[in-house]
């Protein structure tokens, strides 16, 4: 009970914390009023970074979110250009992270990284259509053990200005394992083939843990 109150948090909170906690102190200083807000903003400082765990099924018979968030497409498409897939057809779906959602980002299978791409970019909002190709992103194609290819692609969003890659070139991954975040507002993408989505556009996703799609 005590980590779901309070869950860990992502190493790349702590000096955000730090850092809400010294204007919060100032704020008390300055006026109760003031203080109070400060004392908000640390907690939301707090939840926005925490990395929770969660409950993998561990089966390479589906995907799993990428992302806690709103799902915002689902659709077909072209590979992303950037890692020459663009001549290939494959299934995209399309996950919004909202500043309250967790943003922690986690692969979708098993598998090994053969690529990791990243591009610099724009920050529109990462709901938009042409975020996925004019934002700040970070592209992970991943071999799954069906040989398919798997790409998760990190997008920054509105006001996110750093995407973080914790994920290596040959590394092997196991289903949910963690592969990096993003800072304040942002969306995952996932391309795929071979499988058949099991999710609809509104429906929420939790990262690690919603099943995606299908074989």
């Amino acid at each position: 009970m005590f980590s779901k109150i309070f869950p860990k948090i992502h190493a790349e909170g702590y000096k955000f914390l730090v850092i809400a906690g010294i204007i919060t102190i100032v704020f008390y200083i300055l006026s109760n009023f003031l203080g109070l807000i400060g004392l908000v903003l640390t907690i939301w400082v707090y939840y926005f970074f925490r990395d929770p765990e969660r409950v993998i099924i561990d089966d390479n018979n589906y995907l799993v979110s990428p992302a806690d968030g709103e799902v915002i497409k689902v659709e077909e498409v072209d590979g992303p250009k950037e890692l020459g897939l663009e001549n290939k057809k494959f299934k995209k779906i399309s996950v919004f992270m909202n500043v309250f959602d967790c943003h922690v980002n986690r692969t979708p299978c098993a598998g090994k990284i053969e690529e990791i791409l990243y591009k610099p970019g724009k920050f529109v909002n990462a709901s938009l259509d042409k975020a996925s190709e004019d934002n700040e992103r970070n592209y992970f194609k991943i071999k799954d053990p069906h040989n398919n290819n798997i790409i998760v692609v990190q997008i920054a969003g509105l006001v996110a200005r750093r995407i973080v890659c914790e994920s290596n070139k040959d590394q092997e991954l196991k289903q949910g394992d963690r592969i990096g975040m993003i800072r304040f507002g942002s969306r995952a993408d996932i391309y795929y083939e071979n499988y058949e989505p099991l999710v609809k556009v509104g429906q929420k996703a939790i990262s690690g843990e919603t099943l995606l799609a299908k074989k």
